[in-house]
């Protein structure tokens, strides 16, 4: 290779990076937005709904929690269809733009003592919003950074969908420890949870100013179909199979890392009796370390194929579910603690680190961002949406446990689709 082709490598390779980081930024702020509703729902229950037990609290903010998801579907659709016939940086700036608006009404509604209903239906109303964001972010920025990647590197480069997705989570996290450190209960209680909400519209709109410097992706840009053709549900029908799989690959991934992820640290707290500070920092740190095996599995799945990964997870997810987190509820050891969210969080991680790049290899362009987004939130709406409602549902009946082999039969689920599919990324449509 020539000096010239050389230097033209390297500048390609960051123009690659400098999209990726773009890309990934505003869907950390998205996600941060996300999941500051459920990392602060412990403050903010009694706020929103009347007075009850702390679980009746928790279990209607995680019903809104599910609600929420039930947008997504749409957002998987209006924005998917968006992005696949007006490109994808344009559906990404929309869609940090719902979500923005969202957390700028969670922000400054009123509390049920001084509005009544309008409080809960305000908040309903705001995770809609987001709701829609998400769904349509997901299905954008997951076709995105798998565009735009470099071949042969397309699982490294994608995997840091999650890795922002989890950065979200930590800076969400990281927001409500400093907090913490700073306010005192009843201050966090009544007007200390507004914050977080607050940073997050504020971060979107600098994420805004950001994507208008993102590049189009030249597989979009390239797509030989027509505009009436692309994104349209009639186009994705043709894709039965692929939009099967979809369902399938996910089903079992999204039940998992909402489990061991938004619910763990109710869990810690609400059954382990772990206290809400020392459950925050295990949530902390263990998604840090959760961030970081992203890229590396990754990268790994571009050397040994996505399938092998995701066989790991669906079988370590199926047999050990039901331990760890059995003995998870019974400790009260923060150290032990820990390495069991670890260990749940390794299983997801051959899920989670592949599941955009495997999905995106199952469609061409003029229908990816639909495709990729429609089928995976649905799947996600129903099952993901409601995996923590499931499990505060079953723990106010006095039957928990049944929760941890719910998770382990949608593991099992998806683990006879990873038996059954392809390898993807040899048989890829990346290139169409």
């Amino acid at each position: 290779m020539t000096t010239a082709h050389r230097n033209e490598a390297v500048r390609s390779e960051r123009r690659v990076i400098g999209n990726v980081v773009r890309g990934s930024i505003g869907n950390l702020i998205e996600w941060y937005d996300w999941y500051a509703y459920t990392a602060f729902s412990i403050y903010f229950a009694a706020t929103f709904f009347p007075q009850g037990d702390s679980t009746a609290q928790l279990l209607n903010t995680a019903a809104v929690f599910a609600v929420g998801f039930l947008m997504r579907p749409l957002g998987g659709w209006m924005l998917g269809r968006y992005a696949d016939r007006f490109g994808r940086r344009a559906a990404l700036t929309l869609s940090v733009a719902l979500m923005a608006f969202g957390s700028l009404i969670i922000a400054l509604t009123p509390g049920y003592d001084s509005i009544g209903l309008a409080a809960p239906l305000l908040l309903v109303a705001a995770r809609l919003l987001q709701g829609l964001s998400v769904g349509g972010e997901y299905a954008t920025s997951a076709t995105y950074l798998s565009e735009v990647a470099t071949e042969g590197k397309r699982g490294f480069y994608s995997s840091f969908q999650y890795v922002t997705l989890v950065s979200g989570q930590l800076v969400a996290l990281g927001v409500q420890i400093v907090l913490q450190q700073v306010l005192t209960g009843d201050q966090m209680d009544a007007w200390g949870w507004r914050i977080p909400f607050v940073i997050g519209a504020f971060g979107a709109l600098v994420v805004l100013w950001l994507r208008r410097g993102m590049d189009e992706t030249e597989s979009y840009k390239n797509s030989s179909s027509s505009g009436a053709e692309q994104g349209t549900v009639k186009a994705l029908l043709q894709y039965p199979r692929e939009c099967m799989l979809v369902v399938g690959l996910t089903l079992g991934g999204t039940v998992a890392f909402y489990t061991y992820t938004t619910y763990l640290q109710k869990y810690m707290v609400n059954t382990g009796g772990i206290d809400k500070p020392t459950a925050a920092w295990i949530n902390f740190f263990a998604l840090l370390a959760f961030g970081v095996l992203q890229p590396l599995a990754g990268a790994l799945s571009d050397r040994i194929g996505r399938r092998k990964l995701l066989m790991f997870f669906g079988i370590s997810g199926t047999l050990l579910t039901v331990p760890l987190m059995t003995v998870l509820g019974g400790t009260q050891n923060p150290i032990a603690a820990f390495l069991l969210m670890m260990g749940g969080l390794i299983i997801v991680t051959g899920y989670t680190s592949i599941n955009a790049i495997v999905k995106a290899e199952l469609f061409p362009t003029n229908i990816r961002a639909l495709g990729v987004g429609l089928p995976y939130a649905l799947t996600v709406a129903i099952f993901g949406g409601t995996s923590e409602l499931v499990a505060l549902w079953l723990k106010q009946a006095g039957m928990e446990s049944l929760f941890f082999y719910y998770v382990s039969g949608c593991v099992l689920i998806s683990l006879l689709v990873y038996l059954r599919m392809r390898e993807t990324s040899k048989d890829s449509r990346m290139g169409n």
